[in-house]
């Protein structure tokens, strides 16, 4: 609505009437704040951005102000608004959300930037998908995030890799979501992930030592058991694949594939003798940036050397030129170094439980098909989770 000239009288009403709103709760009832809030809202509707503003940054500082009336205010443009969305201690949640969907980038940028911001507040943020405030509350260190929220913004870092490294140091991260959003990061978020949240599970190996024994005796029948006791184990290696093997070793296959290149054949037997799933190993021997090779080196005990000949066997240069080494295989090889076994174990037994026996291709056909989870379990299993977000959209 354009707003009328305003007369002296109804300048002068619309400061006395601000006066009455912006006394303190000492002074003056609840019921004549609110009546006076009411005749100002409304006196406001016909004012212009001078008379709007000087609202605004009267109340900013006022606890007591109608919400009715702080909300109309938050809502007008930028300049009128920045002032409560900057400094106003009034609004609730349900005033900030009704704010965010309402107004402009401006106006939910600045929300973003406030101290203390709930998780349903991040939540309705993270909803509105626009890169820049959604780095500006993952980088607001008093932001309290929902579980919830943080998996719908590791699956967006998929597409927004400016995510990352803000979700890498985010306390509210979970193993699960670093793990997953490992295979789409850079390299510094990637080493952000396996030195901070790897697990070393040695609480849960010397609890549960005595349920391996236990599950021998049963022949292994117990798929439940068996699923969880992978992820557990100690021992990274697949001793019975040896035996089946025409390859002596895992260090000999590693060998045969550096002298003739890598091929399906020896890359299944790789993943085989390494103790995980042809898809798993698949995944890690595929992947771009080479640091799951120093996981799966490190995991089954191979020597530093050894790296170099899986580098070598899937056709990755070593060095630069000659006495110069490449420097994504230094980044590699660091990662190498820095990582513990115990760590780099029970990152490469995560992959394997989340990426391959949690989710079949079929069901994962069946869930890209339908858009929808392929099984009750989905809405909560952590590793069905992680398998749509690494194999699927």
């Amino acid at each position: 609505m354009k707003s009328a000239p305003s007369g002296a009288a109804q300048d002068a009403l619309l400061r006395r009437i601000l006066d009455v709103v912006s006394m303190p709760a000492s002074r003056i009832p609840p019921q004549d704040r609110q009546m006076a809030g009411d005749i100002l809202l409304d006196m406001l509707f016909h004012a212009g951005e001078r008379e709007r503003l000087m609202c605004a940054n009267r109340l900013a500082g006022s606890r007591e102000a109608p919400r009715r009336l702080l909300r109309y205010l938050a809502q007008s443009n930028f300049q009128v608004a920045r002032p409560l969305l900057e400094e106003s201690d009034a609004f609730d949640d349900c005033d900030l959300a009704e704010i965010i969907r309402q107004t402009t980038p401006e106006h939910r940028l600045t929300i973003a930037r406030r101290r203390n911001l709930s998780a349903a507040v991040t939540a309705v943020l993270a909803d509105v998908s626009e890169p820049h405030v959604v780095r500006e509350i993952l980088a607001n260190r008093t932001a309290v995030f929902a579980e919830t929220t943080m998996d719908k913004l590791i699956a967006a870092s998929r597409d927004e890799p400016s995510y990352c490294l803000l979700l890498v140091d985010r306390i509210e991260i979970k193993p699960s979501h670093a793990m997953a959003m490992f295979w789409w990061a850079d390299a510094v978020t990637r080493r952000k992930i396996l030195t901070r949240h790897a697990a070393e599970r040695q609480e849960m190996i010397t609890l549960c030592s005595d349920v391996f024994e236990l599950a021998a005796a049963e022949g292994w029948q117990d798929p439940v058991a068996r699923k969880a006791l992978q992820l557990i184990e100690r021992r990274q290696r697949n001793r019975a694949a040896i035996e089946r093997s025409p390859y002596d070793s895992l260090e000999s296959a590693v060998q045969a594939a550096a002298a003739s290149g890598m091929d399906a054949k020896v890359a299944q037997e790789i993943g085989y003798l390494s103790g995980i799933k042809p898809v798993t190993a698949a995944k890690i021997l595929s992947d771009p940036g080479g640091e799951a090779l120093a996981v799966l080196c490190k995991a089954t005990g191979l020597k530093r050397e050894y790296l170099g000949m899986l580098w070598t066997a899937l056709n990755r240069p070593l060095d630069l030129e000659p006495g110069v080494a490449h420097p994504q295989f230094l980044i590699v090889s660091e990662t190498f170094e820095v990582l513990s076994v115990l760590k780099a174990q029970t990152t490469l037994r995560y992959w394997n439980w989340a990426l391959s026996s949690a989710y079949s291709p079929a069901a994962l056909r069946h869930a890209q098909s339908l858009g929808e989870p392929a099984n009750e379990e989905a809405e909560f299993s952590t590793a069905q989770r992680t398998a749509r977000l690494v194999f699927g959209r």
